[in-house]
Order: C-alpha cells, then sequence, then structure tokens
C-alpha cells in the first residue's frame, strides 16, 4: 500500500493546502473588503495558477502519466489541458456555491478522461476531502464547529460508506460490469439537482409569502 502512494505528488497537494488554509485563516481576522483582506484574497490565484501550470507542463512534455492507465501513452493537447482546468475551476466554484462536492464534476470528468469508474469515483471523493477539510480545520479554529454534530455525521457517512461500497462489489461481482459506477453516480447527481432545486423553490417560496429581499448582498457585507 505505502509502494503505490506518490509521495510527491501528495507533499504537494498538502503544501497547496496548507497554503490555502493559512490565507483562509488570515482572512478572518482582518477588515472584510479592507487592502489586507483583498491581498489575501489575491494570494489564492498565483498559488492555484502555479501549480496547475507546473502539472500541466508536466503532463504536456510526458514526464506526468496517468497511472490507472497503466502504460498507456497519452498524448496531451494544450487545448485539452486547458478545458481541463476550466472543468477543475467549474467544480470548486459549484462546490463554494452549492456546498456540493466538486467530485460531481470532477467524477465525469475523469470518465471521459478514459478512467476506469472505480478509480474516477475514489479519486474524486479524495479531491473532495482536501475541501472539506479545510473548511473544518477552518471553523474549528474559530471555535465554530459543532464537535458533537459532526462526530454523529462522521459515524453515519462512515458507515453507510463501508456500506455502499459493499454492495456496490456484489452488484459488479454479480453483474460482471464496472460501469455500473457510471450510472451510480448519473443517479446520484440527477437526486442532487432535483433536490437542490425543490429545496431552492421552497426557500423562494417562503421568502416570497413574508415579502423578503431576494437580490444578491453587496461583497462587502458582513453579517
Amino acid at each position: 500500500m505505502m509502494y503505490n502512494i506518490c509521495w510527491k505528488e501528495l507533499t504537494l497537494l498538502v503544501l497547496v493546502w496548507v497554503a490555502f488554509l493559512a490565507v483562509q485563516v488570515l482572512k478572518t481576522y482582518t477588515v472584510t473588503c479592507s487592502v489586507n483582506y483583498w491581498i489575501l484574497n489575491s494570494l489564492q490565484v498565483p498559488i492555484a495558477v502555479s501549480v496547475s501550470l507546473y502539472e500541466a507542463i508536466c503532463l504536456y512534455k510526458g514526464t506526468r502519466v496517468i497511472a490507472s492507465k497503466g502504460k498507456d501513452l497519452t498524448n496531451w493537447k494544450a487545448h485539452q489541458l486547458f478545458f481541463y482546468c476550466c472543468c477543475g475551476i467549474i467544480a470548486g466554484v459549484v462546490g463554494g456555491l452549492l456546498g456540493l462536492g466538486g467530485g460531481f464534476i470532477l467524477g465525469p470528468l475523469f470518465l471521459e478522461l478514459g478512467i476506469p469508474p472505480q478509480v474516477a469515483s475514489a479519486t474524486s471523493s479524495f479531491a473532495m476531502v482536501f475541501s472539506s477539510s479545510m473548511s473544518v480545520v477552518q471553523y474549528y479554529l474559530l471555535k465554530r464547529f459543532p464537535v458533537p454534530y459532526a462526530a454523529y455525521l462522521v459515524l453515519v457517512a462512515t458507515i453507510a460508506a463501508f456500506a455502499g461500497q459493499h454492495i456496490v462489489r456484489r452488484i459488479i461481482a454479480l453483474l460482471g460490469r464496472a460501469s455500473i459506477i457510471i450510472f451510480i453516480l448519473a443517479l446520484t447527481i440527477f437526486v442532487s439537482a432535483i433536490s437542490l432545486g425543490g429545496v431552492g423553490i421552497a426557500h423562494m417560496i417562503e421568502k416570497l409569502e413574508n415579502q423578503e429581499y431576494m437580490g444578491f448582498d453587496s461583497l462587502c457585507y458582513n453579517s
């Protein structure tokens, strides 16, 4: 197991995680829309761009490969790398705006890259760990993290994850087709989209009945 871990890439991810966490924590101690606030916000751009550009160049030159595809060579084009980077940005924006994990976008993207469904599902879930854990640490340091409530959800989610993994393995063994993961992923995205739409409509109706303001607040609004 330890042999399969790419320590160089994992170290790079951890360093990026620490850098973003430091920026987010420091930002909470600044005045909203102050000069320091915008400087800290802008620091996230060079961090993300530099790491993405480094990995893109490595893929373009062939010094990086998709391990799950074995020895198959992939000729990466510049427009493909740009498109995949844009998809990653969209995944992050959707995750931040809607509270969804970026894996709902990254999963289909990985499948389009030709990555096996099992690996695509695991990789997208692993990517969600970084954004989720960053929020957990940030709110814990700010003493806004309900530990008992979170512990309960972690327990339920862990049991559900193991149960789901066991069921999917049995289904794959029974049908002999790993593509069932694709249908499960598509069903999950569909149900999530319907649920978000339903909740959003319900909140909108409630605000209309109470004649509440439904516009956008100022970027410098501090609740």
